[in-house]
């Protein structure tokens, strides 16, 4: 049986799972689904067509599901996913998406830090990190495995790629490329994730094969889509090359490079 405080407010319409725990002073509404073993601390607002993941745990003063920050939106059903085992912590905001029908993901086994947002339409992949103080704004992507560290502005529309990190205080206006670390004002690449590809368990040999797909996007005077061609000439094969390249390919708003 879920635990629900007496101080707190669950609609009857809401689904609540086996072994979830609902502190004191919460909110969850009734299109929220909670699945078993998801842990709401005191004075959480879950609200909006919201889904918790199993074994999530969300801090106090969160605020997930609410209406976007978006002039545009019109009260339109759309919705937030959670993947199981992610950890909200303290006040960190998400918002459902501006039309019907769309969503809003954060992936499972994810840490995301006090105070971070996360708004409309944005879509965070499995096992990030964001770091306390994180702004993704809307139509945002973070792919699997990425770092984003503290008090980071995420431009509307910008990707951040699988296994990439971001240094904390650092504006992102443009894609930041799988593999990599990036930092500085404006900014740029600085190097591979090598720590973070080893600690993965990538090979030596994938990790060789991205440092030279590195140097030929990053380090030559080549136009992007004569270095991604170059690259696939190169390094052959190789799926996390092939992703690199990829990724760089579907730019939209450039990358930072």
């Amino acid at each position: 049986m879920p635990t629900v405080d007496s101080l707190s407010h669950v609609d009857p319409k809401a689904r609540i799972g086996e072994g979830a725990v609902v502190g004191p002073f919460c909110w969850v509404g009734p299109n929220v689904v909670l699945e078993p073993g998801v842990v709401l601390d005191s004075h959480v607002r879950v609200e909006g067509h919201t889904t918790i993941g199993a074994g999530a745990h969300v801090h106090a003063g969160a605020v997930l599901g609410g209406p976007p920050q978006d002039l545009k939106f019109k009260g339109v059903t759309s919705h937030l996913t959670i993947g199981a085992r992610t950890v909200i912590r303290e006040c960190v905001t998400a918002n459902v998406p501006t039309d019907e029908g769309e969503f809003t993901r954060i992936g499972a086994d994810c840490l995301v830090m006090a105070y971070a947002h996360i708004a409309h339409n944005t879509v965070v992949g499995d096992r990030v990190i964001l770091a306390n103080g994180v702004q993704l704004a809307g139509y945002v992507t973070v792919e699997d495995y990425a770092i984003v560290g503290g008090l980071v502005p995420v431009h509307q529309f910008t990707r951040i790629g699988a296994h990439a990190m971001v240094g904390g205080g650092c504006r992102v206006p443009q894609d930041v490329l799988p593999y990599i670390r990036a930092a500085g004002h404006p900014l740029k690449p600085i190097g591979l994730n090598l720590i973070g590809l080893q600690r993965r368990g990538f090979t030596e040999e994938t990790i060789d094969a991205l440092r030279q797909a590195y140097r030929i996007l990053l380090r030559s005077n080549l136009r992007l889509e004569d270095a991604c061609d170059r690259i696939q000439e190169a390094v052959p094969g190789v799926p996390e090359v092939d992703h690199f390249v990829r990724f760089a390919r579907a730019t939209q708003r450039g990358l930072a490079r």
